[in-house]
């Protein structure tokens, strides 16, 4: 599988920054692309150097053509200003235009939006993406496996995302084991 992850300018950027490890602990073949207001809030909350990656200005990037386009995508975390951008097919960087050719070639898109409260317009965009097929996966993490640490509820959003792009891991107890 070829991944294309994208890091927005949105507060969980930690969130990011572990899906990214896990897929390179996975093996699992992926490209970045950091927006300039993530790379600013991944200095602010993490104070982590930013990811090898792609910039959003680089619209020549192969996952900017159908014809070249990897088999799925995730933006992790997703901002409202992207959500809103891809609900409204708006392609003005490489991220959006990116995730305009998933959902016009028929891929896997994966949206982690990390915003609360929800407003009208959030909500309607998230439906008007989820009816286009994207799936939107809210980073809230849940407690029956009984986390004990941050890292525990960090990877059970990222083994949620590797949940819906069919790849096998073992970052969270399941329900019921």
């Amino acid at each position: 599988m070829r991944l294309l992850v994208a890091i927005t300018g949105a507060s969980g950027v930690e969130y990011a920054l572990n899906f990214l490890r896990r897929l390179r602990e996975l093996g699992i073949e992926h490209t970045c692309v950091v927006s300039e207001a993530a790379k600013r809030i991944i200095e602010i909350e993490c104070g982590a150097e930013v990811p090898k990656c792609r910039s959003e200005d680089e619209i020549h990037a192969p996952s900017a053509s159908g014809s070249a386009a990897p088999d799925a995508m995730v933006v992790i975390p997703c901002s409202m200003k992207t959500l809103a951008a891809i609900a409204c097919g708006y392609s003005g960087n490489l991220i959006t235009r990116s995730a305009d050719v998933m959902l016009k070639e028929g891929r896997k898109l994966v949206l982690v939006p990390r915003e609360t409260p929800l407003s009208p317009i959030h909500l309607r965009n998230m439906l008007t993406l989820a009816e286009m097929g994207a799936v939107i996966l809210p980073a809230m993490p849940a407690f029956y496996h009984r986390p004990s640490s941050i890292q525990d509820l960090l990877d059970f959003i990222a083994g949620k995302v590797l949940d819906v792009l069919g790849i096998s891991h073992n970052l969270y107890r399941r329900w019921g084991e």
